[in-house]
């Protein structure tokens, strides 16, 4: 798998004039005042808005390279009036030490980060067993991460991304506020409570439809990955026969997301449609609950235990994500997954995958209360059509 070795911000880099915002913590005013009389070039430390800012910058750059990034934050722990000066003459060294395309930030509590552009792990090690050999009485620990090939382990196995690096996978600035994300919820638990009420007797009578149709537990219950990556168990109407094989859409995800739209495509080239047809595995009840959605109302629970949204990008499989190249998995790393989203309402399964990722994005991007009322509005319209379902 490729992707495993080896996402949009369109602010330039600071200049040397506007890279001076001075961090508004304790020991920051001393950090440069330090390094303003300290060695040329000194003054190229980044505060943390403008680091964070240049941060994904690089990794942009990086996910049309396919280069590796790294990121290496030092932390100094002095709890007397000595952490000031030990941190600057930390900064003095990586200044003196670092490559000139490497980044240098002020991340405040006695941290500074070092972003290491075209390095990978191994590039990492090499480079902080030489700053250990050369550091002399400058006492720090450090936590490093390289940027994607950490973030595919963390979703493909039991790897834990480390705290400290967590800024390097995960963009910070692009958080809304904590008002606007709680009103989100609210909104979320409130429209769940309401369609389960509303719905209940249409998910009774499919449960009993399944049941007496095909044996088998009626719900389907699935591992997908969520916010952060973080997987959780998914829920829906069973659809297919017990126990089914899931090779055959293993093999459909991984030529459509590999851009193999020849092979995927099920209809014509004047009107593509991207998603399996005549699946032997879909019971005849199944198709009826597909082409309906009516399949997908058990996510609503999903939605109360806060592991989706209403709205947001659908949450992908594992597996999926195994054949993900880095850019696209900024559509599930910043938000919740939702039950709709853009491409349920723009796309469908019109779209190719890549255009799927880019729909996402402009949801993550343009998200507000006002554009989810309008994606929810737009989906009801859709279901009663049964437009783009097989």
């Amino acid at each position: 798998m490729p992707n495993l070795a080896q996402g949009v911000l369109g602010e330039p880099p600071q200049t040397e004039s506007s890279r001076l915002d001075v961090p508004q913590d304790a020991g920051a005013s001393g950090v440069y005042r330090r390094l303003s009389a300290g060695p040329a070039g000194a003054s190229h430390m980044l505060s943390k808005h403008h680091f964070f800012k240049q941060l994904q910058l690089e990794k942009r750059r990086t996910d049309r390279s396919k280069a590796p990034l790294s990121m290496i934050v030092f932390r100094v722990d002095s709890p007397n009036r000595h952490g000031v000066q030990n941190i600057n003459n930390l900064a003095d060294f990586l200044q003196l030490s670092k490559r000139e395309t490497d980044i240098l930030g002020y991340l405040g509590e006695n941290r500074l980060a070092l972003l290491l552009p075209d390095t990978n792990e191994t590039g990492v090690q090499s480079l902080t067993h030489n700053l250990r050999s050369r550091a002399g009485d400058i006492a720090y620990s450090i936590t490093t991460g390289t940027y994607p090939d950490q973030l595919f382990d963390s979703l493909t196995s039991a790897y834990k991304v480390p705290t400290e690096a967590i800024p390097l996978f995960f963009d910070e600035t692009s958080s809304r506020s904590t008002a606007a994300l709680a009103l989100k919820r609210v909104i979320d638990i409130a429209g769940a409570i309401a369609l389960i009420v509303l719905l209940a007797p249409v998910m009774v009578a499919t449960a009993l439809a399944i049941a007496l149709t095909s044996p088998g537990p009626v719900i389907f219950r699935q591992i997908r990955l969520g916010k952060r990556g973080k997987p959780f168990v998914f829920y829906k109407f069973r659809s297919m026969v017990a126990d089914a094989d899931d090779q055959i859409h293993r093999q459909y995800v991984a030529s459509l997301i590999n851009g193999m739209h020849t092979d995927v495509n099920q209809g014509d080239a004047s009107n593509p449609l991207y998603k399996l047809r005549s699946d032997p595995r879909i019971t005849r009840l199944g198709s009826f609950i597909r082409a309906t959605s009516i399949d997908e109302l058990p996510q609503l629970f999903n939605v109360l235990k806060g592991q989706m949204s209403l709205v947001g990008p659908r949450p992908p499989l594992p597996y999926e994500a195994e054949q993900y190249q880095s850019w696209h998995l900024r559509r599930v790393l910043e938000i919740r997954p939702g039950i709709t989203g853009m491409w349920q309402v723009e796309g469908r399964s019109r779209t190719s995958f890549d255009e799927m990722v880019r729909l996402d994005l402009r949801y993550i991007q343009n998200r507000s209360l006002l554009l989810d009322l309008r994606i929810l509005a737009k989906t009801v319209l859709i279901v009663a059509r049964r437009d783009g379902a097989t």
